[in-house]
């Protein structure tokens, strides 16, 4: 699965400025709201909060996997964020988080997400993906990242 289909260059940020989890949420749905794939940016945040409410998406590693099915999606949408010293996510490492993917699906996408989650927590079990998306330059060393078959 290329899961660069579900994301653009203009949904990845390298500059995640927020200093606590709810800003972060804030800033990873303005990437994503910025993709034609979203329809109500506000539903959309609604959505992803109630669900980080529900329990945490960090997963440990420093990563977050925040994500919602949504009437505000059409289709599934990957914002990448990073935040260049890690915030506290409530992760369950209890570490910061300084890698993001915001995952938004359709209400009606049954395993699809499931699908690109399973994916994006295969390639960040492995430490030199991590460590190449702290040091990715550009947008697309993250797409192709997304794209990596081990």
């Amino acid at each position: 699965m290329k899961l660069s289909k579900f994301c653009e260059e203009n949904l990845v940020s390298f500059d995640i400025k927020a200093a606590d989890k709810d800003g972060v949420l804030e800033e990873l749905v303005d990437l994503a709201a910025s993709s034609n794939m979203i329809k109500n940016r506000d539903q959309l945040l609604s959505d992803v909060r109630e669900r980080e409410e529900l329990v945490t998406t960090g997963v440990g590693w420093g990563v977050a996997f925040p994500h919602a099915k949504t009437k505000s999606a059409k289709g599934i949408v990957i914002a990448f964020g990073r935040h260049s010293t890690g915030i506290d996510f409530d992760a369950m490492d209890h570490q910061p988080v300084s890698l993001f993917f915001l995952i938004a699906a359709p209400e009606d996408a049954i395993g699809a997400h499931l699908n690109v989650m399973a994916r994006l927590s295969f390639l960040m079990k492995s430490a030199e993906n991590r460590e190449r998306l702290m040091n990715a330059a550009s947008p697309g060393d993250v797409l192709a990242l997304m794209d990596k078959i081990d």
